[in-house]
C-alpha cells in the first residue's frame, strides 16, 4: 500500500483536517516535474541518493526517522539542541558552518517554522518556494493542533489525579469505617524504620560513590513511580544531579519521603470537599428534575456506591489513554508524512533538504515533546493496579483492546445464506408457477391472511439490508459511525455480519413459506395442518427469544444495545435522549406496517382464526388499535423532540417536534380514510394534511438533516464539505426521497392493478418506504460526522464520580 493511501487510513476521522495535506504537497511536487520536464531539467531518478550517497538518504536513516515518534528513550535527549525550541531560542535547520543547503529554516516567535529557500533566483524556483511555504504552513498547523490537544489532556490528567485521591479516600473509608488505628501504624512505622536502616547500611558499604548514588536512586524511584510504570520520568532530573556524596544523601532522604508516603493512608479529609456526580438517567430522576426535587449528592460510603465509583472511573481512564494513543499516533503519523514528502522532493529536485528540514520537526514540540508517552506510562501502571488488580495482562487487554479481525468464516456464512435465500425465492416461483397456485380459489384467502404474517420478515430482512449498505458506504467514505452511535470498542458489526442476520432470517421465513404453500383446506377437516399455519408464530417467537436471550453468543453486546434503544424510545420523555435513541425511533416511523402486522399476528392467532385461515380481524376495536399502532412511533420522536427543548432550549426541536405532529394528524387522517372509501370529503382532508406533511418532512430532511440547499456554498446547493466526490449523487438523492416519500399518494388515490392484489401494493408502498429510509441514513450520519469534523470531536464527554467544591480548592 502506498503511503499516501496508509495515511488516509490511520488518520482519526475526526481529526482529518488537522492532518498534514500531503495529497496537496503531491501536487506541489508534481507541478515541479512538470516544469522540469518542460524544461527538459528533469533530474534523474535517485539523483539525491547519487549526490549525497548515504547522508541522510540512505535506508538507515530512513528507518531511524520513521521510528523516532515510537522509541522508548527521551526524544530530549535523542536530539541535543530540542531545548533550544522549548526555550525559545532561534534554531536553523543548518548549522551555521553548513552553506550547501537549499533551505534555511527559522522558528518564529510563536513556535512556527518559517523557512527561507536559498535557490529562488533559479529557473523553476517560485514552484519550490510555493511548495515551501505551504509546508511550512502545513507543520505550524500540525504543531499548533497537536500542542493544543496535548495542553488539553494534561488539564485532564489533573482532574484525574483529583478524582484518583477521592476514590483512594473513598475506597479506605469504606474498607476501613473506624479509620486507621494506632497499631496498623505502629507496625507500618516499624517496617519503614527498618527498610530504611537497611537501605542506609548498602549505600555506605557499596562503592563507587557513583553507584551508591545511581543504586539508591533507582531503589528510591522505583517506589517513587508507583503510579508512574517506568523510570523515564525520574531519569530525567537524576541525569542533573551533581556531586556523588551529595546524591547520596540526597536519595536516602529520598527513600524516607517516598516510602512514607508509600504507607500513608489517603488523607480522608478530601471526601469533606467532594460530592457525589449523580449522572445516571432514569425515569426517577427525570420526575425529580421537573418536581425540582434537589439531587442525592451526599457520599454514602457502601461497598455498591463503591462499585459504581469504580465503574465510571475506570470507564474515564480507558477514554483518556484512547485520547493518549491518537495523539501519539497523530504525532508519529505526521512526522512520517514530513519525512516522506522531503523524500520525494529530494528525489525530483536532486537537493538535501531533508536533513535540515527534519531537524527542525524532530526537535519541535510535535516531534521531541514526550509529555503524551510519559502519561500514558502513568494511565497503564495507575489502571493496571487500581482497576485490574495488578494484573498487566488483563488491564493492558482492556486499554488496548485487540482489532476485531474478519473472520473468513462470517463471509462464508454470509455468502452461503445469502445463496440459500436466492435458492429458495427460486424454488418458490418455480413451484407457484408450475402448481398454478395463484389461479385456485384459495388464493384471496390466502393473501388475506397468510401473506400479512410473512411480509413482517421481508419488511425486517429489507431494514437490514438497507443498514447493512449503509455501514459498506461509512466506512467507505469513513463515516465514523461506531462512535456516532457510542458502540462499545471492538463490538459494533460490520457490514458483513449484519447482512448474515438478514440472511438467516429470510432462510428461515423462505423455509416456512414453502412448508406452508397449501391454497386449499381440507375436505375432510374442512381446516389446515395447524403445524404449518403457526410456522410464522414460532418463527416470530424464536427470533424474539434469540433477541432477549442474555448469553455471550450471537453479537449479544449489539442486540443488549438495540434492546436498550427500543426501551428509551418506548419511555421517550422520561430518559435524555441520545443520537442512537432519536435514530432509532425515525427507523420505527418508516416500519408502521410491519407494526401493524404484529397486531395482525395477536389477533389471527389469539382469535384462532389460524385453524380455517379466515380473517375476523376486522372489529372495532382492531380498528382503533390500528390507529394506535400507527402513531406510536411518531409519538415517540414527538415526545423526544419536546424532551430536547425542554432541556436545550433550542427552537429547532419545537419545529422538528410540529413535524412529527403533522404526520401523525396525516396518518389517522389517511388510516380513517381507508375505512371510508366512498366519502369524498375524507379523502380530500387525507390528502391535504399528507402533502402538508410530506412537503414540511421533505425540507426538514434536506435542509436540518443532510445540511444541504445551502445556496451560499461553494458545492451550489449542496454544502461546503461532501464526503462523495461526485456531486450528482446528492442530488439523484433528493429526488429519490422526495418521489419515495410521496409514495403514499397510492393510499389517498387508491389505484387498482387487476394483476395485483391489494395487500400486494401496500407492502410495495412499505418496502419502497423503508428503502427511502435507508438513503436517508446514510446522508444524515455524513452530515453528523461533518458537524464533528467540525468541532474536532473525536470523543464524547465521560461523567466523572466525584464533584469537587471548586471555591474550596482556590482557598487551599
Amino acid at each position: 500500500m502506498k503511503f499516501g493511501k496508509e495515511f488516509s487510513s490511520q488518520m482519526v476521522p475526526e481529526w482529518q483536517q488537522a492532518y498534514m495535506d500531503y495529497d496537496f504537497l503531491k501536487t506541489l511536487l508534481k507541478e515541479i516535474i512538470r516544469f522540469r520536464l518542460r524544461t527538459n531539467n528533469a533530474a534523474p531518478r535517485g539523483g539525491a541518493k547519487i549526490r549525497h550517497g548515504g547522508e541522510g538518504l540512505n535506508r538507515n536513516m530512513t528507518l531511524y526517522r520513521a521510528f523516532s515518534g515510537l522509541v522508548s528513550t527521551s526524544r530530549r535527549q535523542r536530539h541535543g539542541n530540542s531545548h533550544d525550541v522549548e526555550e525559545g531560542v532561534q534554531l536553523t535547520s543548518t548549522t551555521t558552518t553548513t552553506t550547501t543547503g537549499p533551505i534555511l529554516v527559522n522558528t518564529t516567535v510563536d513556535r512556527g517554522c518559517e523557512t527561507t529557500f536559498l535557490m529562488a533566483a533559479e529557473e523553476g524556483g517560485e514552484y519550490e518556494l510555493v511548495f515551501f511555504r505551504r509546508l511550512d504552513d502545513e507543520f505550524n498547523k500540525v504543531s499548533k493542533f497537536y500542542k493544543e490537544k496535548v495542553e488539553e489532556v494534561l488539564k485532564e490528567a489533573v482532574v484525574l489525579n483529583k478524582q484518583m485521591d477521592a476514590l483512594i479516600a473513598f475506597r479506605v473509608k469504606v474498607e476501613n469505617p473506624d479509620g486507621w488505628g494506632w497499631d496498623e501504624r505502629t507496625v507500618e512505622i516499624t517496617r519503614l524504620a527498618s527498610d530504611i536502616a537497611t537501605s542506609a547500611a548498602a549505600i555506605s558499604a557499596s562503592t563507587p560513590a557513583g553507584a551508591k548514588s545511581m543504586k539508591v536512586r533507582s531503589q528510591a524511584h522505583m517506589e517513587a513511580i508507583q503510579e508512574g510504570g517506568s523510570s523515564r520520568a525520574g531519569q530525567l532530573e537524576d541525569d542533573e544531579e551533581e556531586g556523588e556524596d551529595n546524591a547520596a544523601r540526597e536519595s536516602v532522604n529520598e527513600v524516607k519521603t517516598t516510602r512514607m508516603r508509600a504507607v500513608r493512608p489517603a488523607p480522608l479529609d478530601i471526601l469533606d470537599r467532594v460530592t457525589i456526580n449523580n449522572t445516571k438517567e432514569t425515569p426517577r430522576s427525570t420526575i425529580k428534575g421537573v418536581l425540582q426535587v434537589p439531587k442525592q449528592t451526599e457520599l454514602k460510603f457502601s461497598r455498591e456506591n463503591l462499585m459504581k465509583v469504580e465503574e465510571k472511573l475506570r470507564h474515564a481512564f480507558i477514554v483518556f489513554y484512547q485520547k493518549l494513543r491518537l495523539l501519539k499516533s497523530y504525532s508519529f503519523l505526521n512526522v512520517l508524512a514530513f519525512l516522506k514528502v522531503l523524500k520525494k522532493y529530494d528525489k525530483i529536485t536532486s537537493r538535501d533538504a531533508t536533513k535540515h528540514y527534519m531537524k527542525v520537526v524532530d526537535s519541535s514540540y510535535l516531534g521531541s515533546s514526550d509529555d503524551v508517552v510519559r502519561l500514558m506510562e502513568r494511565v497503564e501502571a495507575t489502571f493496571i493496579k487500581h482497576f485490574a488488580n495488578a494484573n498487566r495482562t488483563k488491564g493492558m487487554n482492556i486499554l488496548r483492546p485487540k482489532a476485531k479481525r474478519e473472520r473468513h468464516r462470517i463471509t462464508f456464512s454470509t455468502g452461503f445464506s445469502a445463496g440459500c435465500v436466492f435458492s429458495l425465492i427460486v424454488a418458490l416461483v418455480a413451484i407457484i408457477r408450475t402448481r398454478n397456485l395463484l389461479q385456485e380459489d384459495g388464493q384471496k384467502q390466502y393473501m388475506n391472511t397468510m401473506f400479512p404474517l410473512y411480509s413482517l420478515f421481508g419488511f425486517i430482512v429489507l431494514h437490514i439490508i438497507m443498514y447493512a449498505a449503509n455501514i459498506y458506504y461509512w466506512r467507505r467514505y469513513k463515516v465514523n459511525y461506531s462512535f456516532i452511535f457510542g458502540f462499545k470498542q471492538g463490538t459494533e458489526l460490520g457490514y458483513r455480519q449484519v447482512l448474515l442476520v438478514g440472511f438467516s432470517i429470510g432462510v428461515f421465513a423462505l423455509l416456512c413459506v414453502l412448508a406452508n404453500l397449501d391454497m386449499e383446506a381440507d375436505p375432510k377437516t374442512k381446516g389446515y395442518q395447524t403445524l404449518t399455519e403457526l410456522l410464522p408464530l414460532f418463527l416470530l417467537i424464536a427470533m424474539f427469544v434469540v433477541l432477549v436471550l442474555p448469553f455471550n453468543f450471537f453479537y449479544r453486546s449489539s442486540r443488549f444495545f438495540f434492546l436498550t434503544c427500543v426501551f428509551h424510545c418506548l419511555a421517550a420523555p422520561l430518559y435524555k435522549v441520545t443520537l442512537p435513541d432519536f435514530f432509532l425511533a425515525d427507523q420505527f416511523t418508516s416500519q408502521v406496517q410491519a407494526l401493524r402486522s404484529i397486531e395482525f399476528y395477536i389477533c389471527y392467532y389469539g382469535w384462532g382464526d389460524f385453524r380455517h385461515r379466515i380473517n375476523t380481524c376486522n372489529t372495532s376495536a382492531y380498528n382503533t388499535f390500528l390507529f394506535i399502532v400507527a402513531v406510536i412511533p411518531y409519538v415517540s420522536r414527538l415526545l423526544q423532540c419536546l424532551r430536547r427543548l425542554f432541556e436545550e432550549k433550542n427552537p429547532e426541536q419545537g419545529y422538528n417536534g410540529l413535524k412529527y405532529f403533522l404526520t401523525i394528524v396525516a396518518v389517522c387522517l389517511r388510516t380513517a380514510f381507508s375505512f371510508h372509501k366512498d366519502d369524498m370529503a375524507w379523502r380530500v382532508v387525507a390528502a391535504i394534511s399528507s402533502a402538508v406533511a410530506a412537503i414540511f418532512s421533505t425540507y426538514w430532511d434536506f435542509v436540518h438533516d443532510w445540511g444541504l440547499l445551502n445556496r451560499t456554498s461553494k458545492n451550489r446547493w449542496l454544502r461546503d464539505k461532501l464526503l462523495i466526490p461526485q456531486k450528482k449523487v446528492y442530488f439523484i438523492a433528493m429526488v429519490l426521497n422526495v418521489l419515495l416519500r410521496f409514495a403514499w399518494i397510492q393510499t389517498v388515490l387508491d389505484f387498482k392493478f387487476s394483476f395485483m392484489h391489494r395487500q400486494t401494493m401496500v407492502t410495495i408502498v412499505a418496502s419502497l418506504e423503508i428503502i427511502r429510509r435507508g438513503i436517508w441514513n446514510f446522508f444524515r450520519l455524513e452530515n453528523e460526522h461533518l458537524n464533528n469534523v467540525g468541532k474536532y470531536r473525536a470523543f464524547k464527554s465521560v461523567p466523572l464520580p466525584f464533584n469537587y467544591d471548586e471555591d474550596e480548592d482556590k482557598d487551599d
